[in-house]
């Protein structure tokens, strides 16, 4: 694989003329311990669109915060003080995102999240230099929540990580989802045995189980609930379905549907270069955070090509603006800064050695989030 990355990296761009300075940009991602998968696929995604944009003018410096908030918020400070980042982005985890992202943008740094979509940053808590690429939090479990009532699912048992994610996600499938609850379950984040669950799930009288537990977790449940015989229906959010996870599960995932906003056979043409030039580059095809980091790049981009940070209503409108072409397609924000945007039914499937996903419908068109009517910016 080519060495495309650094731990701290001098991303490629070409002049244009717009910029009268460089740029720095922070990434603080996770890239050790439970979770590194995110983040190396959220900054080889990233890293990528720098490289094929051609430009010599913007440095990234990478760091990890391996999964810690301490250590992020450390990270952050550093960045803003002594770094002077203009632009601030990378983050997986809501827990580490709420503990960074309010003190970064009130510091006059622009952060463009990637991936993490807590309610509190979308509503109240919703600032003018903060934009999400990827979703809103609950955007993924409503449109789980939708697929379910389409499917005829009345007795759903629940289950999703206590932090701000996972709360998020178990209140984003009850807003959607019209039937009763078989179970409602907080795991432990990082929980690796899941027994227990899975013999109240078995006791319940569910028809269905809905669960978001993103990276390992979701290994590890999927995998023990494929051993305990336990026959009932499952549905999730892509985070427990992604490519990455895929491999590592194996048999177990097949026939799962599961919501993303992204999928590799979405049929545009930035998609298709995005997939095939990032199987080219790592040698494996891309996740649903390896996409998110894409076009997180390719906004900051477009933003650039018509002002610098530093002129920081400017920058903003040409953020605002989103005037990129991303790899789902049409690509539009709404006015609490998260995309609006279709999210899609996927079904796991097996072409050849690989596991992975197509798509077989639409759970919600052009979908917003319940929390822009309380941003007032």
């Amino acid at each position: 694989m080519k060495n495309l990355i650094l731990a701290t990296a001098t991303a490629a761009l070409c002049a244009t003329g717009v910029l009268a300075e460089d740029v720095k940009v922070g990434m603080i991602t996770t890239l050790s311990g439970g979770g590194a998968g995110l983040g190396i696929d959220v900054r080889d995604g990233f890293m990528l669109a720098i490289a094929q944009s051609g430009r010599d003018d913007i440095e990234v410096v990478i760091e990890d915060d391996q999964r810690k908030p301490d250590i992020a918020v450390q990270l952050s400070d550093k960045m803003i003080q002594s770094e002077r980042v203009d632009v601030m982005t990378g983050i997986i985890w809501s827990n580490l995102a709420m503990a960074v992202v309010p003190a970064a943008v009130n510091q006059d740094v622009f952060y463009l999240s990637p991936n993490a979509g807590p309610s509190p940053l979308a509503g109240q808590g919703c600032h003018q230099n903060y934009f999400n690429v990827a979703w809103q939090n609950d955007n993924l479990h409503e449109a789980a929540g939708s697929y379910a009532n389409g499917a005829g699912y009345a007795n759903s048992f629940i289950l999703a990580p206590n932090y701000p994610a996972g709360q998020d996600a178990l209140t984003g499938y009850k807003r959607m989802y019209d039937g009763e609850l078989a179970g409602e379950v907080f795991t432990q984040l990082g929980q690796t045995d899941y027994a227990a669950e899975i013999a109240q799930i078995r006791a319940s009288g569910a028809d269905s189980v809905f669960f978001f537990l993103p990276g390992g977790m979701g290994i590890s449940f999927l995998k023990q609930y494929a051993d305990s015989g336990v026959d009932i229906p499952v549905v999730g959010p892509a985070f427990s379905f992604d490519q990455g996870i895929l491999q590592a599960v194996g048999d177990a995932a097949l026939g799962v549907v599961n919501t993303s906003q992204w999928n590799k056979d979405i049929d545009n043409p930035t998609n298709a270069a995005f997939v095939d030039s990032f199987q080219a580059e790592y040698d494996r095809l891309p996740s649903l955070y390896a996409s998110q980091g894409f076009d997180t790049a390719n906004l900051l981009l477009s933003a650039l090509s018509v002002a610098h940070p530093n002129d920081a209503d400017a920058f903003r409108d040409a953020l605002r603006a989103a005037d990129f072409d991303s790899t789902r397609g049409d690509f539009a924000f709404g006015p609490n800064h998260h995309p609006v945007q279709t999210i899609y039914a996927r079904e796991v499937i097996q072409e050849g050695d690989v596991f992975t996903n197509k798509i077989i419908g639409v759970a919600l068109e052009n979908h917003s989030d319940a929390y822009a009517a309380m941003c007032k910016m």
